[in-house]
């Protein structure tokens, strides 16, 4: 850049920022951003009153401000939007856990029907399967524990109480509280 140009680019830069920044903020609400179109609006304008003369660079001007004060508008607009739409995601998610735990009924849990799914359930699994998930669930001992005293692995452990939750889940659907509370996967 020649010393000329910096020098019309002083002149231009020192004409038009002061009123182009109060414009241009008066949109954006955020001094930086204002700072950051007006800058490059300037460098724009200078640009094209480099290559041609004209009589109407306050109009040009104006319309390199309005034009990218619009673009970042847009921008902020779209990022609002996705924001909202995440937020009423998480709201209706939340309202769906509210709602599920005001209808989990205690009484309900420990129904004697569900009792009756579970054990049917039980009834039809394999031996050692039914074994280890009983002393896995309703004895509360730990897999290591579990394995120590039939001699099998802990990953056999595991995967005797995985076969036996296959079929609860399957069960016990429409009683998700007690999946969670009686059956929960270590």
């Amino acid at each position: 850049m020649s010393e000329g140009e910096i020098h019309s680019f002083n002149i231009l830069y020192t004409r038009y920022y002061k009123k182009a920044f109060l414009f241009t903020k008066s949109f954006v609400h955020d001094e930086s951003v204002a700072e950051d179109i007006v800058s490059d609006a300037l460098i724009k304008l200078w640009e094209i009153l480099k290559t041609k003369e004209t009589d109407h660079a306050d109009a040009l001007l104006l319309t390199i401000l309005k034009n990218k004060s619009l673009d970042h508008l847009k921008h902020e607009a779209i990022k609002a939007e996705a924001l909202h739409s995440m937020s009423s995601m998480s709201q209706r998610e939340l309202e769906i856990r509210i709602s599920t735990l005001q209808a989990c009924d205690p009484e309900e849990i420990f129904s004697e029907e569900v009792k009756k799914i579970i054990a049917d359930t039980l009834a039809t699994l394999p031996g050692q399967t039914r074994h280890i998930f009983i002393m896995s669930r309703f004895q509360n001992r730990s897999n290591k524990e579990i394995a120590e005293q039939l001699g099998i692995s802990v990953k056999g452990v595991e995967y005797h109480i995985t076969k036996a939750l296959k079929p609860l889940r399957l069960r016990l659907k429409d009683y998700l509280p007690v999946l969670y509370f009686l059956l929960l996967i270590e």
